[in-house]
This record gives structure tokens, C-alpha cells and sequence, in this order.
């Protein structure tokens, strides 16, 4: 048995080298110059073996190393980390067979063929929040309606901004709420809770934002019509509404996305849109795209069994009870932790991972219900992603319209906007539950119940 010491704050070395090595490396490159590739020249995988280097020599003399191997290796053999993984995995798997299929653009042209003129811009946030929503991905939908927006301003004359602006909107919507989302699978998976019960909360918030930023879209928008041939077969949208219907009823997730595949794939075959082999290559290909961030999510709990070990947690935790007195304190400061670690690393499903262990005990001490929690990891991390000018779906962006930053962050009015209401949310207390305000069950890692007072 190995001796223990707990070491405070200098647990989190571990975690510190790999912020040090990624944000720092993403400035340097900055400050030559490197301009929207700055942040990729030190990828984060890079930045996380300088991470486990430090995990292999901290712990003095009395831990072995086969010791800090081995508590490396349990903390990224948790459970809730394999099932989050396998749940990234079966999602990618949908995505691929759906967009092989066809049912990208068939969902974009069918929105695209209902918007009314008068209402284009609104037109064009609502068709990319459904098909973010749908496709559980900003990045894709943005590839797939951006340049359609860019076409529309350049052919009518419309602010350029605007136009990229309502789809990095929706997109971000999408993103926030999607049940195949990989930040609704991180949050859910982190703070031990339903996918359905987070969508219900979240979309109460994310609605009201959404419903706002379209009536600020109507009134700043244009009655330029779209033109343009926008064909579409309306078999190929019924993976993604069965994706979105069943996943409501609480249908557990892996049946769901199983079945999602299966869906995507009778339709691909009944249309003639692939074969035995290219079928099994759309899966292949989907979870390929996955693999970055299964990695990531492997060496990062694994930087963060170390932590834990080494008394970093609990040494937090000890900070935290000491420093938040309120309900509305533990989720300021949820927001406020998920929001720093999106700014510096610009992956919001990564931040969503570091901050959900740290702050689990201090919210359950609090009543927050687990729901709440995830929506509010969720939901910051989401409007960050959206405002930094290193972000990729900003990156995208600039490079679909050749705008700076900074003009594309300005006509992101979603993401403001969902700030101000997720934070009356917070301040006001609204939309508690009476299981929130008479105790909830947290969870912890081995899915036990924390006990509250």
C-alpha cells in the first residue's frame, strides 16, 4: 500500500502544464503572426502527453511509478468516462451514415424552400438551429448553411456579418441543445443526469434566447428572396426527426442512436444512396471524426485521477465551500469555471469535461439538481465557443466570408443574448424545481448518491 500526501493545489500541475503548453503555445504563434492557425500548431493531444509527463513524476518517493501509472490508468478506466466515449462513438457513427445518405442537404434545402422573404435572416438562424439540433454539430451546419447565407448577401447586397452571424447562432443553439450533441453527452455524462431532463431545462432557456434573437434577426434583416435550385426528398430528414422525437420519450441512448443508424440506413438503401461497403464506410468515417475527442476525453480524466489523488480535488472543493455560501453562488461559479476553461482552450465539450468533476459536491451541498448543472456547463460553454475569435466555429466563419473576427462576433446576437437570460436564470432562480428546493441526489463517480444535509 502506498503512502499518501496530499498536496494541494499543486496537485493540479498535471492539468496546469497542459493549459500552459496549449494557450501559451496558441499566443506565441499568435504574437508571429500565425493568425486563425495559431491555436492548431500545438495540437491539444501534444499538450496532453506534457500533461502525463508531469503525471509520471509528481508524487515523491513514496508513490512508485508503477503506482502513478496505475492511478492514471483508473482514472481513464471510469465508467462514465467508457460510456461518454462509446455514446461519442455511436453519435459519429449516425452523423456519417445520415450525411452520406443525404440528409444534410435535404434538411438545409427543405428550411431553406420554407423561409419567407420578409423573414430571411430569422429564416436563416431557425434552418441552422434545427439542423445543429438535428446533427448534433456546430461545425457541420455551419459548413453546410454558411455558404448558402454568404451567397444570399453577396447576391442581394446584405450585411455580410449578419447573414454569417445567424447561422454561427443557430449553429451554437444546436450545439447547446442537440441529444447527439458531444456537449450534451459530456455535460449529461459529468453530472449524472438524463438526456432528456437536461433537454427539457436547457431548452427552456435556449427557447426563450432563441425566440428573442429571432425577432432582433426580423427586425435588423432584409426581404431579399433566396434564389437558387433547393430540391430535397423528404425521407431523407427522417433519421434527425426520428433522432430528435424518440430521444424525448427517454429512450435510452444507445438503443436510440442504434436505431437512428439503422433508420438512416434503410433510407440510404431504399434511395439507391449507398451500398453494403459505402454504408459501413459512412459509420467508419462518423466515428473516425470522433476519435480526437475520445482520445482527449481518455488522457484527460486520467490527468484528472491523478489530480484527485494527489488531494487537488478535495483541496478545491474545501476552497469552494469555504468561498460559496448560496445556491446562486454554486452556479455562478459553474458558469463561471466552465466559461475560463472554453476561453483557453476553445473546445467546449473539453471544458465541459474539466469542470464538471470539480464542481459536483459543491452544487449537490446546494441543491442544485443535476439537470440544472448540466444546462448551465452546457449552455456557458456554449456562448464562449461562440464570442472568442480562436474558436473554430468563428475560425469557419472568417474563412467562409474573409470578415475579421471580431465582425463576426459582433452579429452573433444569439450567444448575448442567451447570456442575459441564463444569467436572469441564475440571479432570479428560475425554473427551480421543488425537488431542487427540498434536496437532490448527486452522484458521484461510481454512480452512488452524495448524501446532503
Amino acid at each position: 500500500m502506498e503512502n499518501k500526501k496530499n498536496y494541494g493545489w499543486k496537485g493540479f500541475f498535471p492539468l496546469l502544464t497542459f493549459l500552459a503548453i496549449y494557450l501559451g503555445g496558441g499566443l506565441i504563434f499568435t504574437a508571429l503572426g500565425y493568425g486563425g492557425d495559431s491555436f492548431k500548431q500545438i495540437p491539444r493531444m501534444a499538450a496532453l502527453v506534457g500533461a502525463l509527463l508531469v503525471c509520471m513524476v509528481m508524487g515523491g518517493k513514496e508513490r512508485s511509478l508503477e503506482f502513478r501509472m496505475d492511478t492514471f490508468c483508473k482514472g481513464m478506466s471510469n465508467q462514465g468516462t467508457m460510456i461518454m466515449i462509446m455514446v461519442f462513438l455511436l453519435a459519429g457513427a449516425f452523423s456519417g451514415v445520415a450525411k452520406a445518405m443525404g440528409g444534410v442537404q435535404a434538411t438545409a434545402n427543405l428550411g431553406l424552400s420554407l423561409v419567407p422573404a420578409q423573414f430571411l435572416f430569422a429564416g436563416l438562424f431557425l434552418i441552422s438551429a434545427f439542423m445543429a439540433t438535428a446533427m448534433g454539430t456546430s461545425m457541420g451546419t455551419i459548413s453546410a448553411v454558411g455558404p448558402i447565407a454568404v451567397a444570399v448577401a453577396e447576391s442581394a447586397g446584405l450585411n455580410m456579418a449578419f447573414a454569417i452571424g445567424t447561422v454561427l447562432g443557430g449553429a451554437m443553439f444546436g450545439d447547446n441543445l442537440s441529444m447527439i450533441s458531444d456537449t450534451t453527452i459530456a455535460a449529461t455524462r459529468g453530472c449524472g443526469c438524463e438526456m432528456r431532463d437536461k433537454f427539457k431545462m436547457n431548452g427552456l432557456i435556449a427557447s426563450v434566447a432563441a425566440i428573442l434573437s429571432m425577432i432582433v434577426y426580423t427586425i435588423v434583416g432584409s426581404g431579399a428572396e433566396l434564389t437558387g435550385d433547393f430540391t430535397y426528398d423528404i425521407i431523407k430528414v427522417i433519421p434527425y426527426i426520428f433522432i430528435l422525437v424518440f430521444a424525448l420519450t427517454g429512450c435510452n441512448v444507445f438503443v436510440l442512436l442504434l436505431a437512428g443508424i439503422g433508420v438512416a440506413g434503410v433510407i440510404g438503401f431504399a434511395t439507391g444512396s449507398f451500398d453494403v461497403p459505402t454504408f459501413a464506410q459512412a459509420m467508419g468515417s462518423g466515428m473516425s471524426g470522433m476519435y480526437d475527442i475520445c482520445l482527449i476525453a481518455l488522457l484527460l480524466r486520467g490527468v484528472g485521477g491523478v489530480a484527485e489523488e494527489l488531494g487537488a480535488i478535495d483541496w478545491l472543493v474545501a476552497k469552494m465551500h469555504s468561498s460559496v455560501k448560496s445556491r446562486k453562488g454554486a452556479e455562478y461559479m459553474t458558469a463561471g469555471m466552465v466559461s475560463v476553461f472554453d476561453a483557453a482552450l476553445a473546445n467546449n465539450t473539453i471544458a465541459i469535461m474539466m469542470a464538471a468533476p470539480l464542481v459536483r459536491k459543491v452544487v449537490a451541498e446546494h441543491n442544485v439538481a443535476p439537470k440544472r448543472v448540466a444546462s448551465i456547463l452546457d449552455i456557458f460553454s456554449c456562448i464562449v465557443q461562440g464570442i472568442i475569435p480562436h474558436g473554430g466555429q468563428v475560425l469557419l466563419c472568417i474563412s467562409l466570408t474573409g470578415l475579421s473576427p471580431f465582425s463576426v462576433i459582433g452579429a452573433n446576437f444569439y450567444c448575448y443574448i442567451l447570456a442575459i437570460v441564463a444569467l436572469c436564470t441564475i440571479q432570479f432562480g428560475l425554473g427551480r424545481t421543488k425537488e431542487e428546493k427540498e434536496g437532490v441526489k448527486m452522484y458521484d463517480e461510481n454512480d452512488e448518491v452524495i448524501a446532503l444535509k
